[in-house]
């Protein structure tokens, strides 16, 4: 393990690595869907992949060039936006404070002598600050909520699986976000809509029915009965100024016993499900102790003395507070608490570590392990500068309606957006999708294009066009002998070996995926897909036992070309 010392405080710690230019969709496809985001920049923490870029989680010895984007970032660049660069974190998106990282500590965008809040500092900071328009975070224990509630922005974590997790260095598997950041809830919502698609690639990854309905007058809000502070009055009267805000939205607001989701908070480093933070690192932690930076190596490792009991005796008290929590949502529709009972200078944070940053995650903890959606809104400016933000709360699968809530809470505060001179404005809340499962990313490549024979089965279960593109060059293409109609087959080849072949990117609704694969007779069948831009999806490829009497027509680029040639 090694020690850092971090010297000054700017915004350039807020980029690991900046693009440019930026990344962005080489084909696009003229559809609503694909374009849902055109003009709109984004930034990814480093803890996700962008292929062709080095993929640190903030320690440098543990860096690996992806080949492929992560899921999440490949959805947004198909639906237009721009990928602008890479950005600082907690190493191994351990802490919520910001100051934990070799590349530099990334400062409060409103005050450079606080902290930004962690673990995606950089991703919130250059969203306040207006380099771009949206930003990914990830979230395990409030990463994706309090960096949001210190640098006056909103902080989007939505219900566990909606948006896939592949492509993203895990903390604790089972408990992770993908977190969305915008200056405006609105813009956070464009981008969750287009982010938020299931993936078979995900083991976590699952689909939800949204709940359709805003949280109308009466509306019952919990708050906690009795609130902690740390001493920090300016926090606490600004909460009850959030309060009374939340009653102008008509909430009839109701006070809970908060003991056990904080109980349930506690048990999130205090207990053998730490363990789970090991699943990816235990190796680079034994190999490479003096790359992982104190006090994450301190943190992290008692993980390795916890036993299977231990982990199974943590999951029955998980539980046992889980129904106990329960109780209170007989009495409220939406939880509000702060999104963090007080803010830190860096120096202070520094000169005690650990008990600073568990305090930073009294209101936010709990939230993943009992599989709830929230969303972290700004509240006011308090008398010193500082941002106060709120976190409004609520069951998996409340992910719109909370944000038709954040969206007017957010209107009434008059407050700018971010660090910026822009304020908020009044504006609509999109309407929740039409369907509200999830979509499979699928590729085809014959006789599933448009225009082909059977193009039918994608269009009968709803499926829809995403994007014309090519696979990466690591495919052959045959004509597959005595097949009716004429099908080609892909076979996957050493990198290099092979062509860029023409396919195109269904959107298939989850429900109907497995009818769709069960029509996909032998010798094709689905599997993963690599795109010359990065992508894996779904998609059909061919067993090699059926090229016998097969003609290679790789040359032709694609199924279609082969076709027109053979015509003429």
């Amino acid at each position: 393990m090694s020690t850092v010392t971090f010297s000054q405080t700017h915004s350039d710690n807020a980029w690991i690595k900046r693009l440019n230019p930026a990344i962005e969709l080489s084909t696009p496809v003229s559809s609503v869907k694909t374009l849902a985001l055109a003009g709109l920049s984004f930034a990814v923490k480093d803890n996700i992949d962008v292929a062709g870029v080095a993929t640190t989680a903030a320690c440098p010895d543990f860096a690996y060039t992806p080949a492929s984007h992560a899921t999440v970032v490949a959805n947004l660049l198909t639906a237009g936006a721009s990928l602008h660069g890479k950005t600082n974190l907690d190493q191994f998106a351990c802490g919520l404070n910001g100051t934990r990282s070799p590349y530099g500590v990334v400062p409060c965008a409103l005050d450079p002598d606080y902290v930004s809040g962690g673990s995606s500092s950089g991703s919130a900071y250059v969203v306040a600050t207006g380099q771009v328009d949206f930003s990914l975070g990830t979230d395990t224990a409030g990463s994706g909520r309090v960096p949001a509630g210190f640098n006056n922005i909103v902080g989007l974590k939505p219900s566990r699986g909606l948006i896939s997790n592949h492509g993203v260095v895990p903390a604790a598997r089972s408990v992770d976000c993908v977190s969305i950041f915008a200056r405006d809830v609105v813009t956070a919502w464009r981008a969750f809509q287009v982010a938020a698609q299931f993936d078979a690639n995900d083991p976590y990854s699952r689909s939800l029915k949204l709940r359709r309905t805003p949280f109308s007058k009466g509306f019952r809000l919990g708050i906690p009965r009795d609130c902690e502070w740390f001493g920090d009055a300016l926090s606490a009267k600004e909460f009850e100024r959030a309060v009374e805000m939340a009653k102008k939205l008509g909430a009839d607001v109701v006070e809970i016993d908060f003991s056990p989701f904080r109980l349930v908070a506690d048990l999130l480093y205090g207990s053998a499900l730490i363990a789970e933070r090991l699943e990816v690192l235990e190796e680079f932690f034994e190999r490479t102790p003096a790359a992982v930076i104190e006090p994450v190596y301190s943190l992290l490792s008692p993980g390795k003395r916890y036993t299977a009991v231990d982990v199974f005796r943590a999951m029955t008290r998980l539980k046992t507070l889980s129904q106990q929590a329960m109780q209170s949502w007989a009495d409220m529709d939406v939880l509000m608490v702060p999104t963090a009972p007080t803010q830190y200078t860096i120096a202070q944070m520094q000169a005690d570590p650990i008990e600073l940053n568990r305090r930073l995650g009294y209101y936010t903890n709990f939230v993943n392990l009992l599989d709830y959606a929230a969303i972290a809104v700004p509240s006011s400016i308090r008398s010193d500068g500082l941002a106060f933000g709120i976190t409004l709360i609520a069951a998996a699968g409340s992910d719109w309606s909370l944000a038709e809530l954040g969206l007017r809470y957010h209107e009434q505060t008059g407050l700018n957006l971010g660090a910026t001179s822009e304020s908020v404005k009044k504006a609509q809340m999109p309407e929740p999708p039409a369907i509200d499962t999830g979509w499979v990313r699928v590729a085809v490549v014959g006789a599933h294009l448009s225009g082909m024979p059977l193009n039918w089965q994608l269009r009968q279960y709803g499926a829809r066009l995403l994007q014309a593109t090519t696979t990466s060059n690591s495919y052959r293409l045959y004509a597959l002998a005595n097949t009716q109609p004429r099908k080609p087959g892909l076979i996957r080849v050493a990198p290099g070996h092979g062509a860029e072949i023409a396919i195109e990117i269904w959107a298939l609704p989850v429900e109907h995926y497995g009818e769709f694969v069960a029509l996909i007779p032998s010798p094709l069948g689905i599997g993963q897909i690599d795109t010359a831009d990065g992508q894996q999806v779904q998609g059909f490829l061919c067993e090699s036992q059926a090229l016998e009497g097969a003609q290679d027509i790789t040359d032709f680029r694609g199924w279609k070309n082969f076709l027109s040639a053979a015509t003429a």
